[in-house]
């Protein structure tokens, strides 16, 4: 099993079991293999749930169906003591990113939640997300961290997704009352047939089930994104996970994923203005992999905001050389053009990148 970077989503029945708030139990042997991928040179995303359940008896309900103003209560007293209870576990700092669809949404946002996984990655923290269940509005919420995390694997561009519950995988029948269901180890596609196998989830405590699962596989394979669904309290899975082996079920992704996000820059992202360059950011672009800075930039044409795709031209032959997603507006990037990326901080007032277009937000199309 080979991965570069990945997301590892894990579920309220293993961050708090037993119902009554945090718990070690199995979240010590998650911790261990989120190490032992860190020690062989993987990047690591953890979408934790169980902010609810660790706040659940802080906060009087006397209900098994508390009000959603009582459950964000709960969040909020509960946030703490997830992300405490994880960070005991790690010798490296964590970090708490919590955000709401609106987040994922918004084109500036969305940028920024990309810059921020980036930067902390780099600098090996473990970036912890979690939905912010203390302010969103059924309109701004995923809804489940599965989908979340699905989510997160896009915007982090990770090349793997593993969702741990505590659950082997999906089965050709429910196991809960079929004792014959068989464990389906491989799905190359996701059908309607693959949907009507997921049963609901029997634990009141969290907010999706096997069919929130698939949802999530489904999304992040079509990105190029392989998935698995894996069962987090058996600590036997991770022995298998890092010695290659798959103990779960692995949706395989339609597509590479470099191909399937080039592809998508190239061809499916609609440019909204034009950015021209001069020999040396081509250079650079071009033929070193780089990311474009403000200094080779001569000319722009068009109104686009932060995280709109513009395309890359040659000033002197204009011919489109590249596409990529801006880090700044028209207006801005017509204040900075042309200057050092030391500069950005005292022109603008603020900074977001020192780049322009990260280059793994760009797409080299002519050479």
């Amino acid at each position: 099993m080979k991965f570069n970077r990945a997301v590892i989503k894990v579920g309220s029945a293993l961050i708090a079991p037993d119902n009554n708030g945090c718990s070690g139990k199995y979240i010590l042997a998650i911790a261990r293999f989120i190490t032992e991928c860190q020690k062989a040179g993987k990047e690591i995303i953890l979408v934790s749930s169980g902010s609810v359940a660790a706040g659940r008896q802080l906060i009087q309900h006397g209900s098994p169906n508390p009000s959603i103003p009582t459950k964000q209560a709960m969040a909020s007293v509960g946030q703490l003591k997830m992300m405490a209870n994880w960070q005991r576990f790690f010798d490296v700092p964590c970090s708490q990113l919590l955000i709401t669809h609106g987040d994922l949404k918004d084109r500036e946002r969305y940028i920024n939640i990309k810059n921020t996984l980036r930067i902390l990655l780099e600098n090996n923290v473990i970036p912890i997300v979690n939905e912010n269940d203390t302010v969103a509005t059924d309109e701004l919420k995923v809804g489940d961290n599965d989908n979340l995390a699905a989510l997160v694997a896009l915007v982090s561009e990770a090349d793997s997704l593993f969702i741990f519950s505590d659950i082997n995988g999906v089965y050709d029948a429910d196991p809960r009352s079929n004792p014959d269901a068989k464990l389906i180890p491989e799905i190359q596609s996701i059908t309607p047939e693959i949907y009507a196998m997921a049963g609901s989830t029997n634990n009141h405590i969290a907010t999706g089930g096997m069919k929130t699962k698939i949802q999530a596989a489904e999304k992040a394979v079509e990105n190029g994104i392989n998935t698995y669904i894996l069962n987090g309290s058996d600590s036997q899975v991770f022995e298998k996970l890092l010695k290659g082996e798959n103990p779960g079920t692995h949706f395989f992704a339609s597509t590479e994923f470099t191909k399937a996000k080039k592809h998508w820059l190239k061809h499916t992202l609609k440019s909204n203005g034009k950015v021209f360059l001069d020999k040396g950011a081509i250079n650079a672009v071009v033929n070193s992999g780089a990311s474009l800075l403000p200094s080779g930039i001569k000319a722009l044409l068009g109104d686009f905001n932060a995280g709109d795709s513009v395309e890359l031209i040659d000033h002197d032959s204009k011919q489109v050389i590249a596409k990529g997603i801006c880090q700044y507006s028209s207006n801005d990037l017509t204040r900075i053009q042309g200057k050092n990326s030391d500069q950005i901080q005292r022109i603008l007032g603020f900074c977001p990148s020192k780049v322009i277009i990260h280059r793994d937000d760009m797409v080299v199309i002519a050479t």
